[in-house]
């Protein structure tokens, strides 16, 4: 029988998160996989739960996905929501209904910590995370993300 468990990331994850973090961005047209800055992110994150959490999805004790939750102040929504990063299932675990399971376990773990709302990317020409998104209740919004990234 399998072990399927969903739990806050700790310290002892950083080094699965980041594997999972580099096959993430590896299919990702913005974004390339830097383990030291994805490291050090993740230690980050990890330090200020206030700030944000991961979580991750276990089976027999072994990583086999994850989703990060970073939380702002909307003046729109009048208080807390919740910016969804990250999301990941590893490829050998995929085609289970793992992602829908852990989606599920963000909005759950999301709603709990007070949050209003959840935003998400995806790539715009990723049509098979946005069926899966819309599936889970996610509509598309009016806004355009735009970005300004200041180099090192």
């Amino acid at each position: 029988m399998t072990d399927l468990s969903i739990v806050p990331a700790c310290n002892s994850d950083i080094d699965a998160i980041c594997h999972l973090l580099s096959e993430l961005f590896s299919q990702e047209a913005d974004f390339s996989a830097n383990k030291d800055k994805q490291a050090n992110a993740v230690k980050a994150i990890l330090a200020a739960p206030e700030q944000g959490q991961i979580l991750l999805l276990k089976i027999d004790n072994q990583v086999a996905g994850m989703v990060s939750l970073l939380y702002l102040i909307s003046t729109a929504m009048g208080g807390k929501v919740a910016m969804l990063e990250d999301m990941i299932i590893a490829a050998s675990f995929r085609s289970q209904g793992l992602g829908q399971q852990l989606l599920s376990a963000a909005i759950d773990f999301a709603r709990d910590q007070g949050c209003l709302r959840i935003t998400l990317l995806t790539d715009a020409d990723n049509e098979r995370a946005q069926q899966f998104y819309q599936q889970q209740g996610f509509v598309h919004s009016a806004m355009v993300p735009m970005r300004r990234v200041f180099e090192d």
